[in-house]
Parts: C-alpha cells; sequence; structure tokens
C-alpha cells in the first residue's frame, strides 16, 4: 500500500499518533507521502507504525531490503569470499 492511501482516511488525530509512532511530525510524513524521498529509517519506522501496510520497499525500493533482512544478495554475481 502507498503511504498517501494509507493516511489519506486517517483523523487529524490518528496522523498525529501515526507520525509521532514513526518518530516524525505530520508535516514530514505527508512529505514523504507526495513524493519526498524518506531516509531508510524512517522507511523502517513507517514499515513498523503501519503493522506492515506500508512497507519499507513503498518507501524506498531503491535499497535492497532483502539483502539487509537476509544478509545475502538476492543474486548471486558476486563471488562469496573464500
Amino acid at each position: 500500500m502507498k503511504l498517501l492511501d494509507y493516511i489519506k482516511p486517517l483523523t487529524k488525530e490518528q496522523l498525529e499518533v501515526f507520525a509521532t509512532s514513526c518518530g516524525s511530525t505530520v508535516g514530514q510524513i505527508k512529505q514523504v507521502a507526495y513524493g519526498r524521498p524518506a531516509s531508510a529509517e524512517l522507511a523502517i519506522r513507517i514499515d513498523i507504525a503501519s503493522v506492515g501496510q506500508v512497507s519499507c520497499e513503498d518507501i524506498r525500493d531503491d535499497i535492497n531490503w532483502e539483502y539487509l533482512r537476509r544478509g545475502t544478495a538476492s543474486d548471486d554475481s558476486h563471488p562469496k569470499a573464500a
């Protein structure tokens, strides 16, 4: 789910609670929802605060989250050290 779709139905109070639970502000959350790049840390906090409804990948698709989660590349194009 896109962040904008997630926050649109929220009341002002719910959005404030969500932003606080992300360690952010309503203004910053709205900026990210409308396309401003978020830090990897904020992407993770949004994923956690939305209980996975807005995933890290939805916020930052330029990061190889699979590699970070598993500690291995998703492809085997790089040889492993001996």
